[in-house]
């Protein structure tokens, strides 16, 4: 049902750029922060502050560099806008959209060319994990995430009962997406959805969420002034795209609607129909944080390296204190966000499940410790490097071009990190001497300069 505009690994190093979203939707409060590519959505950026009124597009190529992201590309097909919005009649008819519905809500759409620079939008700089962590998960939503707890208690008894999924996970993803509905995002889907469509380098992704927004208005379990969200469309308190609605909106109260936008019963089961739906492991939590022996062999803090609780113990992992794993038996792989300079996590089948929900490991973490910390569950007991800087956009191209020049790295230098830059990172780092983490620090950067 919904995902966050994040999207990369969180070993690959202190920070990370723009993001894609998994197959469901786009938080609206993340925008520009993190990295990487999933070929199945599309990168996002966030709304920035209006200060009294919309943006204008800025009239410039796009970032990426793609042809249809040109200024006079987009000039183009703005000016076919209204044609291809017709032209999709046929395809909405297949989907059983009465054409007096598609006359409708298609009336007087026009593109939104702002979004052109959204989708392409390169930050220079971005923040370190701890960082948006302490943003995320701090007291103030902590306590507002309590008051929905228990607020809505019947509703998250009954969705509990009936999906078997964690309240707490389904509060803490209503917190880190819309921080409780206060921040959904203004746009309207159709108005995104149908520029997106028609412009610009995501057409075909985009022309399946806009036909989907059809038919949600179509069926009638929303209206359109309920329909607003992100740019990129993702709209409601747990931010669906369109698609997504279509595959795991449920009607919780059974009021012959399915409201994920004002129904909390209804957005609460939906939430939870999608977690279990993408193999939700009732009654397993979702990691555990766990302290690194120094000269640990970092190469095996991979995702396909996944190990019992036992042999990780073995290898001389523990949680912090006495506290032990309940299950010796489960399988969970290491996360090293910090390298060896911070914590550990051991993960389980539920945190693979939040990724599936998002594809970034730093938006699963925060939602596993923001469950956790709901449920009454302590901070994160060892420090972060919090001395370490955040490369730049143009320290993390260097950076691959660098591992390129080394015979590590066989990608396309494009300043965004993922598991094949980590993997390449920490080839070199072993290539000299030190801890194969994959933390891209400024310090590895400069034995990469050879300084």
């Amino acid at each position: 049902m919904v995902a966050l505009a994040l999207g990369v690994a969180l070993g690959s190093g202190t920070a990370f750029a723009q993001s894609s979203s998994g197959g469901n939707s786009v938080s609206n409060f993340f925008g520009n922060i993190f990295g990487g590519s999933n070929s199945s959505a599309p990168p996002q950026a966030a709304t920035p502050p209006t200060g009294g009124g919309p943006q204008p597009w800025s009239g410039e190529d796009g970032a990426s560099g793609h042809p249809l992201m040109t200024a006079a590309a987009i000039r183009e097909a703005a000016a076919n806008f209204s044609a291809c919005v017709a032209g999709m009649w046929p395809d909405a008819a297949r989907r059983g959209i009465t054409q007096p519905n598609f006359e409708r809500f298609t009336a007087g759409l026009a593109p939104d060319l702002r979004i052109m620079d959204l989708m392409d939008s390169q930050p220079e700089f971005t923040k370190a994990v701890w960082d948006y962590l302490d943003i995320l998960v701090n007291d103030v939503r902590l306590a507002k995430g309590r008051e929905i707890l228990a607020q809505y208690k019947p509703q998250f008894d009954a969705t509990e009962k009936a999906y078997g999924v964690d309240r707490y996970a389904i509060a803490a993803i209503w917190g880190i997406e819309s921080n409780y509905s206060t921040q959904m995002g203004d746009r309207s889907v159709l108005q995104s959805t149908a520029t997106l469509a028609c412009i610009g380098r995501r057409q075909k992704y985009f022309r399946d969420e806009f036909l989907s927004a059809l038919e949600i208005l179509n069926h009638g379990d929303l209206r359109p002034e309920q329909m607003r969200g992100s740019w990129a469309g993702a709209f409601g308190p747990t931010q669906f795209m369109p698609t997504a609605f279509k595959r795991y909106a449920v009607d919780g109260d059974n009021d012959g609607r399915r409201d994920v936008v004002d129904d909390a019963a209804d957005l609460i089961a939906s939430t939870a129909n999608n977690l279990k739906k993408d193999g939700w492991q009732t009654g397993q939590t979702w990691g555990y944080e766990v302290v690194v022996p120094q000269n640990f062999n970092y190469m095996l803090a991979d995702r396909a390296k996944a190990m019992t609780f036992a042999q990780w113990e073995h290898l001389g992992l523990k949680r912090p204190g006495t506290a032990a794993f309940p299950h010796s038996q489960d399988k969970a792989y290491l996360l090293a966000p910090a390298g060896a300079q911070g914590p550990g996590f051991l993960m389980l089948a539920n945190f693979r499940v939040i990724m599936k929900y998002n594809p970034a490991e730093a938006y699963a973490l925060a939602i596993g410790h923001f469950a956790d910390r709901l449920r009454g569950g302590a901070p994160f007991v060892q420090p972060w490097p919090r001395q370490e800087r955040v490369l730049s956009r143009a320290e993390r191209l260097e950076l691959q071009q660098l591992l390129v020049q080394r015979g590590f790295y066989r990608g396309e230098p494009d300043g965004q990190f993922g598991g094949q830059t980590r993997e390449a990172l920490r080839s070199f780092q072993a290539s000299v001497g030190a801890p194969a983490d994959g933390f891209a620090s400024a310090e590895v950067l400069e034995r990469l300069r050879g300084k």
